[in-house]
């Protein structure tokens, strides 16, 4: 009775996304500009709300609105009750018509051009009408875009356990690392090659002290030997190292499935080489406490097809 009576039916929907609104534009003027309607609304959503709830939400001076730590500590729950609402709006959409929605991945900017575009293009031919909102960028800010759930999963690799218990991790492949040459370069012929024959070649490397770079760093150190003189640092994507690779002048280090998505690349082979690396996996970040939309799920089911090429 006392949810029904005090909260239930005295706290809008309105009310909340107004306040939400608020916070975000830092200023009552600005979210009444944003959303259209005037001041006094505003102002009476705001007090509405404190008083139902007994507590101030908002600290109000002349630089405009913080939230309390009331109002920080609601709007926390009410970001998840309208991200709830927006996928419970996208599973009636699916019901209503399977072959149209909208799909939100966020995956680093390596995958986006290999993997990603793989998935994508198999499950765009399947369901031309749904839309792939792609997020690449670097994994801290990726990371944070799943927990305010600005995006629906991630694809990413798992460099070791996920330190935050909300996450789920679902391996989809195993990734290595390899060496790769032009297809005429001479290092292709040879039979064997030791990491040590190959330091005074031209390089294209990710800088060392980039995510990649740093794994390149361990594979050289583990041979007992520095970093190696590179011509060209390029961060990510891969292309433009693959492609200066294919001149037949340069050597890299890329994951294996970088010479398989989208197609296989016979400009470039793979040194036979073994470096001192583990295999990486890659795979499904979702969040444990959100049920994924039917839609994001047949986006994982895309990925698991795609990801069996590689075995």
């Amino acid at each position: 009775m006392e949810w029904s009576e005090r909260i239930g039916r005295r706290i809008r929907l309105r009310d909340l996304h107004i306040l939400l609104a608020v916070v975000q534009c830092r200023s009552m003027a600005k979210a009444a500009e944003h959303l259209a309607i005037s001041r006094p609304v505003i102002s009476r959503a705001i007090n509405d709300l404190e008083h139902v709830l007994g507590v101030r939400l908002l600290e109000r001076d002349r630089h405009g609105a913080e939230p309390t730590i009331y109002g920080a500590a609601l709007l926390k729950r009410g970001a998840i009750v309208f991200d709830e609402l927006r996928e419970s709006v996208k599973d009636i959409e699916f019901l209503a018509d399977p072959t149209a929605g909208e799909v939100r991945i966020g995956c680093h900017p390596f995958l986006a051009p290999t993997f990603i575009t793989a998935v994508i293009d198999r499950f765009s031919q399947r369901y031309p009408r749904i839309v792939f909102r792609l997020v690449a960028t670097q994994a801290e800010i990726l990371y944070r875009e799943l927990n305010e759930r600005n995006v629906d999963l991630l694809v990413a690799q798992r460099f070791g356990p996920l330190a935050d218990e909300k996450l789920g991790f679902e391996i989809v492949y195993d990734d290595a690392y390899v060496v790769i040459a032009g297809a005429q370069n001479p290092w292709v012929r040879r039979r064997r090659i030791k990491l040590a024959e190959l330091v005074n070649e031209s390089w294209a490397l990710p800088p060392p002290e980039s995510v990649l770079g740093s794994i390149a760093m361990k594979a050289f150190r583990a041979s007992g030997l520095d970093y190696p003189r590179t011509t060209v640092f390029i961060a990510a994507p891969a292309e433009p190292r693959i492609s200066l690779v294919a001149t037949g002048r340069f050597l890299t280090i890329v994951p294996a499935s970088a010479l398989r998505f989208p197609t296989n690349r016979p400009d470039v082979k793979v040194l036979r080489i073994e470096l001192p690396l583990p295999r990486m996996p890659v795979g499904i970040v979702t969040l444990r406490d959100r049920m994924l939309a039917p839609i994001g799920q047949l986006f994982i089911e895309h990925a698991r097809e795609v990801a069996k090429q590689l075995t």
